[in-house]
């Protein structure tokens, strides 16, 4: 059995990726994502939550805070990343479950978070970290 509660926020970026296979979209582009973070757990705290909503928000708000309204190509850390939708996730995925492992969570006895980008209606992409 497993549980999740899920706090969704948004990212709006610019960047270009690189190869061939992505035809226009290496070129400058924009991109606004719809992106939901979900925070797993087998078990209940003691006051029957998963993790507190507010504090899941917070967080999420913060790690896409720093990425939104940015130009991605000129990020330092992203320099030999192709900034995919796979790897956004991945990006803000395995920076929150840094966060759940220095305590940001406090005690929720967290097992997992998956991370989805959503780029539209019909296309979306997800990452999931184990905890």
């Amino acid at each position: 059995m497993t549980f999740t509660v899920t706090v969704r926020d948004h990212l709006m970026i610019a960047h270009s990726l690189r190869g061939e296979v992505f035809g226009p979209a290496q070129r400058l582009h924009g991109a606004t994502f719809v992106v939901d973070a979900g925070f797993r757990a087998d078990t209940l705290d003691e006051h029957g939550v998963v993790v507190d909503i507010g504090r899941a928000s917070d967080e999420v708000r913060a790690i896409v805070g720093a990425l939104s309204y940015r130009n991605l190509d000129d990020e330092p850390d992203l320099q030999d990343v192709n900034t995919t939708t796979e790897r956004l996730c991945q990006l803000i995925g395995d920076r929150l479950a840094a966060r759940v492992r220095e305590g940001a969570f406090g005690e929720a006895g967290l097992t997992g978070i998956v991370v989805t980008l959503h780029e539209s209606h019909i296309a979306w992409a997800s990452y999931e970290v184990a905890l």
